[in-house]
C-alpha cells in the first residue's frame, strides 16, 4: 500500500506548476518515498527494537507527506476530490 501511495503521489505532483519542481515537489517526493523505504528497512532488521525504530521513522515521513500535501492543497495545486481521496487512503496508515 505504501508503494501505491508513492505512485499516486508522483502522478499528482506532475500537475504542479514548474516553479515547484525544486521545492514542494521534491519535498513531497522525498517524504513519500521514505515511507515504504523505511518499512522495508525495518522489516529487514533482526531485532524488534530496530524494526520499531524504522517503522517510527516511516510514520514520521508519513506525517511530513501529509503536511506537505495539505500545503499543496491550500495553494490550489491539488483539487478537493484528489485531496479527499488521498486523505482517505492515508487513514489506513494511522
Amino acid at each position: 500500500m505504501a508503494k501505491a501511495l508513492v505512485i499516486q503521489s508522483y502522478q499528482l505532483v506532475k500537475q504542479f506548476p514548474e516553479s515547484e519542481k525544486f521545492a514542494l515537489i521534491q519535498q513531497i517526493n522525498k517524504a513519500v518515498v521514505s515511507i515504504p523505504s523505511n518499512i522495508a528497512e525495518g522489516y529487514s532488521r533482526t531485532s524488534k527494537k530496530d524494526r520499531i525504530h524504522f517503522l517510527s521513522i516511516s510514520y514520521g515521513s508519513l506525517m511530513e507527506f501529509v503536511c506537505r500535501y495539505e500545503i499543496a492543497h491550500s495553494l490550489g495545486y491539488v483539487d478537493d476530490v484528489n485531496f479527499d481521496e488521498m486523505m482517505k487512503k492515508l487513514m489506513i496508515f494511522q
